[in-house]
């Protein structure tokens, strides 16, 4: 990239399990955390900030010039769940849900957009994951009904 070039692209992405199975258990999540903090620096990804759920996973990171969210998407969602198969995590095949949600943030709300990605487990004691998906994939105009 050349050095003239200023860049700073926050995305927040978001995926699930197939089902939205609540299959990730707390030693995966750990692993998994872990695995996509190692894979991030392989790809020259900053992560701004991660949670990993029993049935999602937020990434907050800045996206390099050089690279797409469908790079970035494939590099660690569709990545991942090879990991995990060909580390035996979880009996059975593991698949994580078709597609992605990726939404831009504004670096006035990374703050708001940081503590709302580590609350995660709290505010999912109100709102179901798919239910607030749901919202979101709306309120951003891109929700297609199953």
């Amino acid at each position: 990239m050349a050095t003239h070039s200023l860049v700073k692209i926050y995305v927040h992405l978001i995926w699930g399990t197939l089902s939205r199975e609540r299959i990730l258990n707390k030693n995966l999540r750990i692993s998994l955390f872990k695995h996509y903090v190692e894979r991030a620096k392989e790809l020259s990804l900053q992560i701004e900030k991660m949670n990993i759920q029993p049935e999602h996973v937020h990434i907050l990171l800045t996206l390099p010039a050089d690279q797409t969210i469908a790079q970035v998407s494939k590099n660690l969602k569709g990545e991942s769940s090879h990991w995990i198969n060909d580390n035996n995590l979880l009996p059975g095949k593991f698949n994580w849900q078709r597609g992605y949600g990726a939404f831009s943030v504004s670096a006035s709300q990374l703050t708001k957009v940081k503590n709302y990605i580590a609350s995660q487990e709290e505010h999912h004691k109100k709102q179901s994951f798919y239910q607030e998906y749901k919202e979101w994939a709306k309120k951003y105009g891109v929700w297609y009904e199953d």
